[in-house]
């Protein structure tokens, strides 16, 4: 099968879970925890993006490369987020929040973020872009594969309370493994050109993965939240909506480039081998305390 065909159908499947599990204590988390939900909105649409820019800028990645990763990073939280918060016992409240909050605010943000950032870039170099940016046709796409499924999830629950979960629950089983599979099909697809790049986009990856755990950790403790939250903010900031990235980049309609979701790929291996050796070190060191206490 086609992996365009299956990287949308993914990226639906993980939108229509999201608006399955929607419910109106998420958007209200933002009145009862202002500074938590704020911190970790401002960590992830703002700062992420911003230092992807500048790791782009920094690594001088090639136009296709640097689009990718920025755009990886204006994506919102991934929903495996919520089960490496449940491990890292954070709040899983908060992370449920954060993520149904980011999904609904990308849509709008995302189109215009990327346009900002690519205006900046061509701005302070010397060539003009070889690529055209389909805002139009990103916000179209949003609005079918993400906003229409979130719509179509917060209907199913509301229709079939008992039989929603159920289905939530076969959803968020089937969608690590499509992930890996498309990211293994592109990876096959695309061997030749990822290992003639994969030394510069490795390491600007795994700078930014690392950035965004340092950066969110440091702004967390700024704002004096307690560890859990601190760990919440972390896991959600960190981890991001690959399917998504990999969507944009390879669809006809957006920006119909396989090479350019070769960032994203990456990052979606990175971030989960990073985030699973975070989350390892906070469990054992709780266990640490609990036998010292």
């Amino acid at each position: 099968m086609n992996p365009i065909i299956l990287v949308m159908a993914l990226l639906v499947i993980l939108t229509y879970t999201i608006g399955l599990n929607l419910k109106k204590e998420d958007f209200l988390m933002l009145i009862k925890k202002p500074v938590p939900v704020i911190s970790g909105l401002f960590g992830q649409l703002l700062v992420l993006p911003l230092t992807a820019f500048l790791i782009a800028k920094a690594f001088s990645l090639e136009e296709v490369f640097f689009i990718g990763l920025v755009l990886i990073a204006l994506c919102p939280g991934g929903s495996s987020s919520n089960i490496f918060t449940l491990i890292a016992k954070g709040d899983l409240a908060l992370s449920v929040s954060l993520t149904a909050l980011s999904s609904v605010i990308t849509l709008f943000t995302l189109p215009f973020f990327m346009a900002l950032c690519l205006n900046t870039f061509y701005q302070d170099t010397e060539y003009s872009s070889n690529i055209e940016f389909p805002l139009k046709n990103i916000l179209i796409q949003n609005f079918l594969l993400m906003f229409i499924p979130i719509i179509l999830g917060v209907f199913t629950k509301i229709t079939f309370k008992n039989g929603s979960k159920k289905l939530s629950r076969i959803l968020e089983k089937i969608a690590f493994p499509s992930l890996v599979l498309i990211a293994t099909m592109f990876f096959i697809k695309n061997a030749k050109t990822i290992s003639s790049h994969l030394d510069i986009i490795l390491v600007a990856v795994v700078c930014l993965v690392l950035a965004a755990i340092v950066i969110s950790s440091l702004l967390s403790r700024a704002l004096c939240q307690d560890s859990k939250t601190r760990r919440t903010i972390v896991i959600e900031v960190t981890m991001q909506n690959a399917a998504q990235a990999i969507a944009l980049c390879v669809s006809p309609f957006a920006f119909n480039n396989e090479i350019m979701s070769i960032p994203a790929i990456i990052y979606a291996l990175i971030m989960n081998i990073i985030l699973l050796a975070y989350v390892a070190l906070i469990v054992r060191k709780d266990k640490r305390i609990q036998k010292s206490a």
